[in-house]
């Protein structure tokens, strides 16, 4: 069940994260998506994961071109982070 429900969030991210849709979309969108996961986040990675997402929010927040791709590879790493810490363990 876990691991159904984190993949269905990554699928729907994917989708949402289409190449109509503007850098700024992608970076919530992947926000959104890691807020989503903070349940099935292993506790372990869970300051891990607040550091991360406090980065991104923070690159996000200069509005920036720069501050966006900057935003986009920090939520993509924590996401692949937590998808595969959730490959690992049961």
């Amino acid at each position: 069940m876990k691991r159904s429900v984190l993949l269905g969030l990554f699928v729907t991210a994917s989708l949402l994260a289409s190449p109509s849709f503007a850098a700024e979309d992608l970076c919530a969108v992947n926000l959104k998506t890691i807020d989503n996961a903070k349940a099935q986040t292993p506790p372990e990675m869970s300051d891990q994961v607040m550091e991360s997402v406090r980065l991104a929010k923070e690159d996000q927040a200069k509005g920036t071109s720069e501050g966006t791709k900057d935003c986009i590879a920090e939520t993509e790493k924590t996401i692949q982070d937590i998808k595969n810490a959730n490959k690992g363990g049961k």
